[in-house]
């Protein structure tokens, strides 16, 4: 038996379980059932899981999703269901080795990404996914261009740079073989307060000591691989003068960024940033009245910046954004005393880094190679602005199987040469944001190399091109037949292009036939017509239904008795509208209360409410047809022994028992044994014991029936003779109080002996001498002088 109950149970949980499964299946189609019915083209733009049925005399909404098309009748060939695909348009491998220098002059090609372009073909709410491969270079060219602030306060560090191109060369070998060097140097905005620019002070700014005119920016050296050059030209730089302390290097790094003459190749770029001081920022030029923004162009003259007098400096955000265009890496060589400054200023720059310099850049070498094993071991990718509603999600499998998402998802770190990493890429599109091809970039922060994803939006299903113009079945031509459906004319909507445009004042126009926003056109009870509902006619011609909405009829109302509305009402909109005199969902409860009148004249005796001509007692204890039952109820008894007793002595002509106890139908018996076994049993006014039946009417008007025994002399009380019990009680106390003196003395006695017998036990084992006291001590204590020598 246990077995089968836990079998019926578990079948129970299944099937809970596929009701569960069949309703959440039903909420998820629900997004595509809500979508227009118009085109297969508008339905596949909802959700991936939605699908159209081209059957032509589908009834059901034609979107919906695949399963409930299924379910429904649809036939698998008939279902419309696009998926994305992807193709991959070049996928040139990695470089695998270092190239040596033969094979460099055939190309100087390296390959970091794979693959480098991809056509994806997007459907809405349906990610496309694809890997990219990254693989650190070896012997990657590397483009260097020394950035330095040539202010008085750099002499020193100006010694050490000069020596800068053949050491660095050198001891960068071991990264690359192909460096290439350049040189600009940058000092102030040509304009007061800034510069000084009287005559003298520009001939001279650091008189009465010895130094070059001021300038803005300067392209010292263009990029070359010759170290020997960057040496020579450097080593004839000298220092110059201004009046402030912060100096104008961000109108320096937007020149060296922008002009393409500098040199900058496909390389590994680094922008040297180094100087000992603070800097200038957009909203600094409104002190010399410059108010117009940076442009972020060329406007270098013989390497010379021109409009440091008429363009305010670059904002923060606009240089960040600049080098990541053009996918350069700073590095800030810069004095111990405003490296905290670049250190926040760094946060701000993407692939930058900071670094300090020794007093004198005696140590600016190895903060180049250190920022740029910094730099080039982190790996970061950024995807170009992306058309709206397209959302890109990365996953990065980086060294030693660590796999990151999120923000971190774009990047892996410790990046060493030759390492291989790997990010998963899914690219989703919602709706169709564009008919067009639209083209994003990935690159890697740093790097000239990016990969070009060419996204094609699934707007149209297939069928679309399979469509018949002019079709009939779309009301005499006025519509494309296409997907079963018809897609119709300029100035003609409705299901078969039946409505002019002028008839209704939506496009949807089975929005007007849906009551409160629901799916349910018509309420399923008629037809959508140019906006209005046509409610469906029923076979039986007294049926109907009725309303805007088709949501009311005449004949789903409650039923009483198998009659509709009780047989006492009408049915109008699916509630009954009751005659008068009647009420309840189904008119079925009369208002008259005589039903529910008790014979005292109480509706329900006071002891309930008339509900439907029907008593519903307020206890349940309290039964009948009007509540007066109560065979449990302890009160019964007392509440009707006056009246027993007033007719059981024939005490009937007094007012009182006339008036009060007219109703009473008294039957009496000889004996209390002849009752039923349900009896009162009461004292009555003379202290005998009255034994009586008590049981309500059943009829209206009529009185309870009492059925009541003859008292004999043994139901009556008598009085106790007073004397013997408390003559009783006096002794009892007194016999209680003797014995328990007698234990008392007992008890003394024995324990006295017990005393005496262990003292008498102890005398007989003492082992001193009897005839001294063991605890005696004298009083006199004799002491003896240990000088005394008995003379």
């Amino acid at each position: 038996m246990e077995t089968r109950t836990v079998l019926g149970s578990a079948l129970l949980v299944l099937l809970f379980l596929n009701v569960a499964m069949l309703d959440a299946a039903s909420v998820e189609g629900s997004n595509c059932t809500k979508a227009s019915d118009r085109s297969c083209g508008e339905c596949i733009q909802v959700d991936e899981k939605c699908g159209w049925c081209k059957k032509k005399d589908y009834k059901y909404p034609r979107c919906d999703d695949i399963k409930a098309l299924l379910e429904k009748g649809c036939p698998t060939t008939d279902v419309e269901n696009p998926r994305g695909t992807i193709v991959i348009d070049k996928d040139k491998l990695v470089t695998n080795r270092k190239i040596d220098v033969a094979e460099k002059l055939k190309t100087s090609e390296i390959t970091q990404i794979q693959p480098q372009k991809l056509t994806l073909n997007l459907r809405a709410g349906e990610p496309q996914k694809f890997s990219l491969k990254f693989k650190r270079a070896e012997d990657y060219p590397i483009d260097l261009y020394y950035l330095m602030d040539l202010s008085n306060s750099m002499q020193k560090d100006l010694q050490n740079v000069k020596r800068l191109g053949t050491d660095l060369a050198r001891e960068m070998q071991d990264l690359t073989s192909d460096l290439r060097l350049g040189f600009g140097s940058f000092l102030e905005k040509l304009v007061m307060p800034f510069v000084m620019m009287t005559p003298k002070k520009l001939e001279n700014p650091c008189a009465p000591a010895s130094c070059a005119r001021p300038f803005s920016y300067r392209n010292v050296l263009n990029l070359t691989s010759n170290g020997q050059e960057f040496t020579d030209v450097v080593s004839r730089q000298e220092t110059s003068g201004n009046l402030d302390a912060p100096e104008g290097g961000f109108d320096a790094i937007m020149q060296s960024v922008v002009c393409r003459h500098i040199g900058w190749r496909n390389a590994t770029k680094l922008l040297v940033f180094s100087t000992d001081a603070a800097f200038h920022f957009a909203g600094d030029g409104k002190l010399a009245g410059l108010v117009i923004p940076n442009d972020g162009k060329c406007h270098l003259d013989n390497n010379m910046y021109t409009k440091s007098d008429y363009f305010d400096y670059p904002t923060i955000s606009q240089l960040a954004e600049t080098l990541s265009e053009n996918n350069i890496q700073t590095i800030f060589a810069v004095t111990e005393d405003v490296k905290t400054l670049y250190k926040e200023l760094s946060e701000l720059i993407p692939k930058s880094a900071v670094g300090a310099l020794s007093a004198n850049s005696s140590n600016v070498i190895q903060l180049i190679i250190d920022a740029y094993n910094s730099l080039s071991s982190e790996v970061i990718l950024e995807n170009s602005k992306l058309p709206e509603g397209v959302s890109v999600v990365y996953v990065s499998h980086c060294k030693d199987g660590v796999t990151q998402t999120g923000d971190n998802g774009r990047k892996c770190s410790n990046i060493s040469i030759g390492d291989e990493v790997t990010f998963d890429i899914a690219v989703t599109s919602k709706g169709c944001p564009s008919r067009k091809p639209e083209t994003i970039k990935i690159k890697l922060l740093g790097y000239n190399e990016e990969v070009e994803v060419v996204l094609n939006f699934i707007c149209e299903c297939e069928c679309h091109k399979d469509g018949i113009p002019n079709s009939p079945d779309c009301h005499f031509g006025n519509g494309t037949f296409e997907c079963g459906t018809c897609r119709c004319n300029a100035g003609r909507i409705g299901r078969q292009c039946e409505c002019s445009r002028d008839q209704v004042s939506t496009e949807d126009m089975d929005s007007t036939c849906r009551k409160d926003n629901g799916t349910d056109i018509c309420s399923n009870n008629g037809h959508c017509l140019c906006g209005v509902c046509e409610c469906k006619i029923r076979d039986n011609p007294e049926e109907a239904y009725d309303g805007k909405y088709c949501e009311c009829d005449n004949f789903s109302c409650d039923r009483s008795g198998g009659k509709l509305c009780g047989g006492h009402g009408k049915c109008v909109c699916k509630k009954c509208s009751c005659d008068a005199g009647y009420t309840g969902s189904a008119c079925e409860c009369p208002l008259d209360k005589r039903s529910c009148m008790a014979a005292d004249g109480r509706i329900c005796n006071g002891r309930g409410t008339c509900e439907c001509g029907v008593c519903k007692c307020n206890s349940s204890k309290y039964t009948g047809p009007t509540c007066e039952e109560c065979t449990s109820c302890l009160g019964v008894c007392e509440d009707n022994k006056a009246c027993v007793e007033c007719r059981l002595n024939e005490a009937g002509n007094s007012e009182t028992c006339d008036k009060e106890c007219y109703l009473f139908n008294l039957t009496k018996v000889e004996k209390k044994e002849e009752l039923p076994e349900t009896r009162c049993k009461v004292r009555d006014s003379e202290d005998c014991w009255l034994f009586f039946t008590y049981t309500p009417s059943e009829n209206y008007g009529e009185g309870p029936h009492v059925t009541v025994a003859k008292k004999t002399d043994s139901d009556c009380y008598s009085s106790p003779n007073l004397i013997p019990i408390v003559a009783g009680v006096i002794g009892g106390i007194v016999l209680i109080g003797l014995a328990l003196l007698l234990i008392w003395k007992l008890l003394m006695i024995i324990h006295d002996r017990r005393e005496f017998a262990k003292f008498e036990k102890e005398k007989m084992n003492a082992k001193w001498n009897t005839t001294s006291n063991p605890i005696y001590r004298s009083a006199v204590t004799t002491v003896v002088n240990p000088k005394y020598e008995g003379n």
